[in-house]
């Protein structure tokens, strides 16, 4: 993949596409009811404790991706250094899944919060999510133990840099 990536903070000019990409039955398969997570994603635009993104390719918006500070919501996933910082993503795109953009935009983003002095990024996804286990693992995630979620049983993936 030899594409940047743009990663262009959310607004709320963006909510009629986020609302497009969580009906796609892509991500509503592992996101969930879509007016529930519209519901959520919207609600976060003024959360201190989470940045949310637009990801583009070659100034195409593709994708959704929020990074958030780890506070009480995430206390299952155990003791971790100060600083760390999660990350949830998707691709909204039908015709962008399965091309290597997930792994590749994941990896820029991250390696990009390791040079700003991030000691550890976290993430949760459903362990029976090949795709974004694959997805996470080439972007340089290990995966750490099983932890329970409010959304159900995850899979605590790792990366430091």
């Amino acid at each position: 993949m030899s594409l940047s990536y743009t990663f262009r903070p959310m607004t709320t000019a963006d909510l009629p596409l986020i609302r497009r990409w969580l009906r796609e039955a892509h991500v509503r398969e592992w996101w969930g009811d879509p007016d529930e997570q519209f519901t959520l994603v919207s609600g976060d635009l003024d959360e201190p404790a989470m940045d949310q993104f637009i990801v583009l390719a070659d100034d195409k918006p593709f994708g959704y991706l929020q990074c958030y500070r780890l506070t009480a919501w995430n206390t299952g996933f155990g003791p971790q250094p100060e600083g760390t910082r999660g990350i949830d993503q998707f691709i909204g795109e039908g015709d962008m899944v399965g091309r290597g953009h997930g792994s590749a935009f994941i990896r820029q983003f991250v390696d990009d919060c390791f040079r700003h002095g991030l000691p550890r990024m976290v993430t949760d996804p459903d362990p029976l999510n090949a795709r974004a286990l694959r997805a996470y693992e080439k972007a340089g995630f290990v995966r750490d133990h099983m932890v329970d979620t409010p959304d159900g049983t995850a899979l605590l993936m790792v990366r430091e840099p």
